[in-house]
């Protein structure tokens, strides 16, 4: 071990990133701190508007960002976006997963087209990246990281998340699976974050201090408070990053204790 090896073990300037769900909360925090890490970043989602947004307010930043619009649980989308990525930038070396979907409600209540879409755009759109991002890595012959999103959820059951548990759940047994078909082999690390409530447009209204679902939930929580986008940086630099070279198929607790209550 030199000083260069430790300087450099969370460098990740010039990799290549692709992201899915980049225009939601936890997957813009991620982009914006990828791309001021030095990254080149892709961002996608299905709305042309909002990914230009996104990517706009990050080239103001000076962050190389590009764009491809496409549905996550589409496969040709999928085919194209990862095409476009390395026609762009030629090579792909991290991938994450944020695109997601949950509508939760009792089983009884929910119709098989509702879970069917809960599943669709949270296990089969991770399943599509990680195989045609897998392919282009496995083709590149210089390993990667990949980095699905899945859930403290993903562990414990809740009422109405007949769904999104089983989704999540599936998404952890994927990384796992993936770690074992390819890290020895092909060098690429598979590993999961599994965030609990963190502020966005949909949970804004859970983070009023004075609420009982504010309080309950800060019960359950060892580190004190609700999650914050900018929270998750961090542990995705580390696991882009050479850092965690030895990590794969793990399920990274980024849930301020929540499993350990």
């Amino acid at each position: 071990m030199d000083k260069q090896f430790v300087d450099t073990l969370f460098d990740v300037k010039g990799k290549v990133a692709l992201l899915t769900g980049a225009t939601g909360a936890l997957g813009k925090a991620v982009a914006t701190g990828f791309g001021l890490a030095g990254m080149k970043v892709v961002i996608t989602g299905r709305g042309e508007d909002k990914c230009k947004a996104v990517c706009d307010e990050m080239a103001a930043m000076g962050i190389e960002c590009s764009y491809i619009t496409g549905d996550p649980a589409v496969e040709e989308d999928v085919k194209r976006v990862v095409a476009g990525t390395v026609e762009k930038y030629g090579e792909i070396n991290v991938l994450l997963t944020a695109a997601g979907y949950n509508h939760a409600q009792p089983i009884v209540e929910q119709e098989l087209s509702e879970w069917q879409k809960i599943i669709s755009s949270d296990v089969q759109a991770t399943w599509l990246y990680a195989k045609y991002v897998g392919i282009q890595m496995i083709a590149q012959g210089k390993g990667g990281k990949m980095i699905l999103v899945s859930s403290a959820r993903s562990k414990m059951g809740m009422a109405g998340y007949t769904g999104y548990a089983t989704a999540k759940a599936g998404v952890d047994l994927m990384a796992q699976s993936l770690a074992c078909e390819w890290s020895a082999k092909h060098h690429i690390n598979v590993n999961t974050i599994n965030p609990t409530v963190f502020r966005s447009d949909l949970t804004e209204w859970m983070f009023d201090p004075e609420s009982e679902i504010y309080k309950n939930f800060l019960r359950r929580l060892p580190i004190g408070r609700l999650g914050e986008p900018e929270d998750f940086v961090g542990p995705c630099i580390f696991l882009a990053s050479k850092a965690s070279d030895f990590m794969t198929g793990a399920n990274v607790a980024v849930e301020g204790g929540y499993w350990a209550n």
